[in-house]
């Protein structure tokens, strides 16, 4: 007698193999050429502030509050936009935006492929865009360069998609080690946002990139991190209450923000004019914004640093926060270029500085840093890549309750609140829905005899042709399909409709018995202790709806299987999630409508 566990011996935690390593093999070349990649971004948008608003062609750091422009700065954003809204209609549309959500949409529905033209372009547009004062970040840009770059490399060698899918995203996460030096967050990142999968053929190739372009940026003598921050709060409970009210509070600026782009992007949309214009008017409202308050321009990396040293006052905070808001949710919605996580930093710190004075008492800083996170979390709905991206950014690890604390609870006023983040939404607009929520497969879990129908009909090997023709149109014949067995029980095959037509136009004798005709023949069977998510291929494969079950130790036949009976298992997985039960023989509290699952 063979034992369930020897016959499920080859089944395994992870359908990962040996080839694995040779996908991290290409993830490292992969990180490599992404991380080039994002040093020449922040080289290009260095060079081109300093053309846009001093006129010289170096890369030394200037500051953009020191620009000869005066009130002539206010047409720098106007022209660097309108650059980036031809590059976009005779280059690649794809350059519009902040880049994350393109990333998503390449890997959900263009088969990971991105072409080299975006690779190109996205990187010098967003360049230009942030140059001449552009209020975004570099992250999203050089996120869907190090994609692009992923994604080239891999549709030249013989991967599969899911392969390729896995190097793009390599090459983002390298990409986003790159600029800020957090290849924890940057692995978080393709876990929460990218993968759509939690598997070892994808998390070992993306870590291998990450790790490998953190170890090279060191190498380059790239700082790490980037702002150091030595603040911290003492555990309690009235800490506690303050780390759950700024994650309510950033959580609701996540949800007033992401309305604020895609109010702006409708209103755009309703303009009589060329998409192409429209990051124009979008930079005519960004210098405007810059004479207001110079610091909301470009990266603004110095206002994060002022912030965690404690260097920001209030109303300096506030008017940032709102000038910054304002420039930011237009711009983008223009269809400009740039990404989203440094403006979710300035403008959640901003936030942070502005409460700091009605929340406990903290070290200079430490209400800005947990409102950066927060709001970057809920506005993503990253909790965890906020909560070590902040962690990184600062090297900061006694911040990680606090931060963790605040991410959750922000995160949890979005899921509430918003139906989509401000990254899906783009994807949902253009007709495509996501699910991010990932769960394990029930098919995995469920064995066939758990589904199966016991008490099965079946039909004899000495039935005639003639007899099963009449049998299966009888009026009182329930099932379209019956398994034929022979005196030990034994299946030699199934019958249905079609078979019978099949072996009537093959010219078989009316008398030939269903033995005769099924000799010989290839059966498909299905085991109690198998389980569905194999049951599924057979069904596939075989191109059959029903399947009979027999016991392995003598091959007599024990239950019958179909599509229906898979269909139940999902029923039954809705209805232990909707039903509800109450403890302690406070009795049973249920939907008045039959649960699909009862009849399993």
């Amino acid at each position: 007698m063979k034992s369930p566990n020897a016959a499920n011996g080859h089944l395994r935690d992870f359908t990962t193999d040996a080839r694995v390593l040779f996908i991290a093999a290409i993830a490292v070349v992969v990180a490599t050429a992404g991380l080039f990649a994002g040093i020449a971004l922040l080289k290009l948008i260095r060079l081109a502030t300093n053309i846009a608003y001093f006129g010289q062609f170096t890369l030394a750091e200037l500051r953009l509050e020191n620009t000869p422009l005066g009130y002539a700065a206010v047409i720098v954003p106007v022209i660097g936009a309108l650059i980036i809204g031809v590059m976009a209609r005779f280059g690649s549309e794809k350059i519009r935006g902040h880049g994350i959500p393109e990333a998503i949409e390449a890997i959900l529905l263009g088969r990971s492929r991105l072409d080299a033209k975006v690779a190109i372009l996205k990187p010098l547009s967003s360049a230009i865009s942030i140059g001449t004062g552009g209020p975004f970040g570099a992250e999203g840009p050089i996120i869907m360069t190090g994609g692009a770059i992923g994604s080239l490399i891999a549709q030249m060698l013989p991967v599969s998609d899911n392969e390729r899918k896995t190097l793009l995203v390599a090459g983002a996460a390298a990409g986003m080690t790159t600029v800020f030096g957090t290849p924890i967050a940057a692995i978080m990142l393709a876990v929460e946002l990218l993968l759509f999968e939690w598997t070892p053929r994808s998390f070992i190739p993306v870590a291998a990139a990450a790790i490998v372009a953190e170890v090279e940026r060191t190498m380059l003598h790239l700082p790490g991190p980037i702002f150091p921050f030595h603040g911290s709060m003492e555990a309690s409970f009235l800490g506690l209450g303050g780390w759950v009210s700024i994650g309510i509070a950033a959580g609701l600026l996540s949800g007033l923000l992401t309305q604020m782009v895609y109010a702006c992007e409708d209103a755009f949309q309703k303009l009589p004019i060329h998409w192409m214009w429209w990051p124009m008017l979008g930079g005519l409202v960004v210098g405007i914004g810059g004479l207001i308050e110079p610091q909301a321009l470009g990266v603004g990396y110095d206002n994060i640093a002022n912030m965690l040293d404690g260097r920001t006052l209030a109303a300096a905070a506030l008017t940032l926060l709102v000038v910054k808001a304002i420039i930011w949710s237009v711009a983008l919605g223009s269809g400009t270029s740039g990404g989203v996580l440094a403006p979710l930093l300035i403008m959640g710190g901003a936030m942070g500085a502005v409460l700091a004075g009605i929340l406990p008492e903290a070290t200079p800083g430490f209400w800005p840093l947990l409102a950066m996170a927060a709001t970057m979390g809920g506005t993503m709905r990253a909790p965890l890549t906020a909560t070590f991206f902040a962690v990184e950014l600062t090297g900061n690890t006694h911040m990680l309750v606090p931060l963790i604390a605040a991410c959750a609870t922000a995160h949890a006023v979005t899921v509430l609140l918003m139906k989509r983040s401000i990254l899906t939404e783009k994807v949902a607009r253009r007709g495509h829905h996501l699910v991010r929520e990932y769960r394990v497969d029930p098919f995995a879990l469920t064995r066939v005899r758990e589904v199966m129908t016991i008490k099965v009909e079946s039909v004899p090997e000495t039935m005639t042709l003639h007899g099963a023709a009449a049998f299966l149109t009888a009026p009182e014949t329930r099932h379209p399909s019956f398994p034929v067995v022979n005196e030990k029980g034994h299946v030699l095959g199934v019958i249905d409709p079609p078979a019978i037509l099949r072996w009537r136009r093959a010219g078989k004798h009316r008398t030939t018995t269903l033995g005769e005709l099924l000799a010989g023949s290839k059966v498909t069977l299905a085991y109690p202790d198998e389980y569905l998510e194999g049951l599924s291929d057979k069904l596939l494969t075989a191109n059959i709806s029903h399947l009979p079950v027999v016991a392995r130790e003598d091959a007599r036949l024990v239950g019958y299987i179909g599509w229906k009976d898979l269909m139940r298992v999902r029923a039954k997985k809705q209805a232990e999630e909707r039903d509800r039960s109450a403890m302690l023989g406070f009795g049973v509290r249920r939907r008045k409508q039959d649960s699909a699952a009862d009849l399993v």
